[in-house]
Order: C-alpha cells, then sequence, then structure tokens
C-alpha cells in the first residue's frame, strides 16, 4: 500500500476498488454513478501522460477529442491561465518539469471541471517551480472557482496555499479541519519570553525552555502569564518580549500524530 494517500485518490477517482465506505462526488456516488460522479473532475496521479515528441498543443488538442464541445478558443484560455503561451507550439521534450506540470494542469481542466485532484504537484520542482504551481493553483480556486484537492507530504508547501488539511496516520483520517485552527490548537500553551538573563530567570522558574541567552519558552496557559511576569519582574529581570508562538502545520501535525512518519 502507497501510505495512503496515493491509494485514497486513487479510490475517489474510482481507480481502485472500494472495500468499504463511500465516495459521492458532485452528488454521485463513484461506484454506482461513475460517469456522472467523475463528468467534473480533473486529476494528475503520479506523473501527467503526454506524448513527448509533440508540442504542449498537439497534446491539449489530442485530450480535448476525448470530450465533446471543447473549441479552440477554450484550449486558447486554458494556456493562457496556465502561461504557457509562449511554448504551447514547442515539443513537451524541451519542456522543463515545471512546464509539462502545467501542461498536465491544463489537460485536466480543460473540460472546465469543478474538483481538481492532484498528487503530489510540486514534487521534484525548484523554487521557481513551486512558486509557479503556487500561483496558478490560487488563480484555478478563485478564477474558475475549483475545488482543490491536493496529496502531499510537503507540509510547509501546504501551509503556503490550503485551507483546509485532512491528517492520515496509519491509513485512517484523524483529523480534518481548517489550517488556520489546527495550528492555532497547537499553539494555545506555547509563550515565548525575551528577557536580558535567562540563567537567573531559569532559577526562578525551573520549567522554562531555554532556547539562547535572552529567550525561552514556557508551555503554559493564558490565565499563568501575568503570574510569570511578576515574579521575574520582582526578580529584578527585564522583560523586552512576551508573544505566543505561532506554530507551522508541521508542528501541528506531530502534535497531532504523535511524531509518527508523515503520510
Amino acid at each position: 500500500m502507497e501510505h495512503g494517500k496515493t491509494t485514497t485518490i486513487k479510490l475517489i477517482l474510482g481507480l481502485q476498488s472500494i472495500t468499504s465506505g463511500k465516495v459521492i462526488i458532485n452528488g454521485y456516488d463513484i461506484e454506482k454513478d461513475f460517469t456522472n460522479a467523475i463528468k467534473k473532475v480533473g486529476a494528475i496521479v503520479e506523473n501527467p501522460d503526454m506524448y513527448m515528441y509533440l508540442s504542449g498543443y498537439q497534446n491539449l488538442k489530442l485530450v480535448a477529442n476525448l470530450y465533446k464541445n471543447i473549441n479552440n478558443e477554450r484550449i486558447d484560455d486554458v494556456v493562457k491561465l496556465v502561461k504557457l503561451e509562449k511554448r504551447i507550439k514547442d515539443k513537451v521534450s524541451k519542456y522543463s518539469l515545471g512546464m509539462r506540470q502545467r501542461l498536465g494542469i491544463a489537460q485536466a481542466i480543460l473540460h472546465k471541471p469543478n474538483l481538481l485532484i492532484l498528487d503530489e504537484p510540486t514534487n521534484g520542482l525548484d523554487p521557481e517551480g513551486i512558486k509557479e504551481m503556487r500561483e496558478l493553483l490560487k488563480v484555478l480556486a478563485s478564477k474558475e472557482k475549483m475545488a482543490i484537492l491536493i496529496s502531499s507530504h510537503n507540509l510547509a508547501e501546504l501551509d503556503n496555499f490550503c485551507n483546509k488539511v485532512s491528517i492520515i496516520k496509519n491509513g485512517n483520517i484523524i483529523e480534518t479541519s481548517e489550517i488556520s485552527k489546527i495550528k492555532q490548537e497547537a499553539s494555545k500553551e506555547l509563550k515565548l519570553f525575551k528577557v536580558d538573563n535567562v540563567i537567573i530567570a531559569k532559577k526562578i522558574i525551573d520549567k522554562i525552555e531555554i532556547i539562547d541567552n535572552n529567550n525561552f519558552k514556557l508551555n503554559i496557559p493564558e490565565e499563568e502569564v501575568p503570574e510569570i511576569i511578576n515574579k521575574l519582574v520582582e526578580n529584578g529581570i527585564k522583560i523586552y518580549e512576551v508573544k505566543k508562538e505561532e506554530k507551522t502545520l508541521e508542528d501541528a501535525f506531530f502534535e497531532k500524530t504523535g511524531g509518527n512518519i508523515i503520510e
């Protein structure tokens, strides 16, 4: 089994048989009414398929022929969306990996899906390719009104552009929520203090975790903060700053899963 993410995507797309549970897309059951369930879905699972010896445009024409009603105007619109206007007549073999990924997305959205499913869309891309992909997905979500389901183990990347997340551990979904909510829950208690002397501060409050000469962490509820500040001030410690530590999605993930291998 491929860690759960790719398997989940294959189940959603009807590429793997479901042993329990249901997949409903746009109100249709993928097993009972596959044609209608999959009608408004676009997807790239693993690597996008394309003919390397043909141009990007010829590849899109071939995909367009599989659907009814995709005219040349729609192909041109999609080429603009994925920003391949200048290179669309070049052979795909001359494309960078990032350009191939964008052509793959162009193929997947030709029929105007309302759900786009992507398996590790930034895998193997350089920083510029990742940035381009992120911008493209934001445009598709806002302007083309697509729901985008992304599977990824790159949590920092998801943190940048996703608003909801499902965490899979050992094949089970253990949490589905807004990213902001998951991070908020994980960072409720952690406070960062900036003071003039952490060594003395440690003698006064033993449970602090020293970061460096001037900074320490403390895992305490909000209501205990004034008491800690009073104690430090009474003992002559100067406090320059106290702030709640904003955790990353990665921190929150490890907190939820108990530090298990990322799926």
